[in-house]
């Protein structure tokens, strides 16, 4: 079982920047990537971007590429979603998961899931 907590939402205007966190407890161990996914109201969720936990390898979706980056702290078992030049399109329930392999963009493909944090982007 793994844990995941996700924190750092919150109301930005347009262009502005957030942080997100997403802390992991329990059989980190056994992961081997990690994921950034959001779900606006009435959409399915969205595949952001995902980062191999050992490696540092990233990969995004399109509509984040060059705003949007993942890093990840592996001594404080943490991960993290800068992001910058925020949109309106941008507000979403942000969530954390853990991954089956690399890059994953099918949410099928992710195990475990924070609870998400609310993130909006005012215009």
């Amino acid at each position: 079982q793994v844990q995941l907590v996700e924190s750092g939402g919150g109301l930005v205007q347009a262009g502005g920047s957030l942080r997100l966190s997403c802390a992991a407890s329990g059989r980190t161990f056994s992961t081997y990537a990690m994921g950034w996914f959001r779900q606006a109201p009435g959409k399915e969720r969205e595949f952001v971007g995902t980062i191999t936990w050992s490696s540092g390898r990233t990969y995004y979706a399109n509509s984040v590429k060059g705003r949007f980056t993942i890093s990840r702290d592996n001594a404080k078992n943490t991960m993290y979603l800068q992001m910058n030049t925020l949109k309106p399109e941008d507000t979403a329930v942000y969530y954390c998961a853990t991954g089956r392999g690399f890059p994953e963009v099918a949410a099928a493909r992710y195990d475990y899931w924070g609870q998400g944090t609310q993130v909006t982007v005012s215009s």
